[in-house]
């Protein structure tokens, strides 16, 4: 379970673009992380809500949490490995 008051390392901000930005944006961020340290992913492209998850889960990666506020959608995602 995510603990209430996590604070991200890194926010990446991906309000605007459209698929597959978020998804290229996110791996490439998720890489420069060092294991343990947690990315937070801001986005409204309706398909990242499907994409990020299945990037997450590809790469072998732990997804912490997704959170939708209307049309924005926020994403926790812990490098593991």
């Amino acid at each position: 379970m995510v603990e209430k008051n996590l604070t991200p390392n890194k926010t990446l901000d991906c309000i605007g673009f459209a698929c597959p930005i978020p998804v290229l944006k996110t791996r490439h961020e998720i890489n420069k992380l060092a294991v343990g340290e947690v990315l937070e992913v801001l986005a409204d492209d309706p398909a990242a809500e499907e994409d990020i998850p299945h990037l997450i889960k590809s790469i072998g990666q732990e997804l912490l949490e997704i959170k939708k506020e209307g049309s924005k959608i926020r994403f926790l995602i812990k490098k593991i490995k």
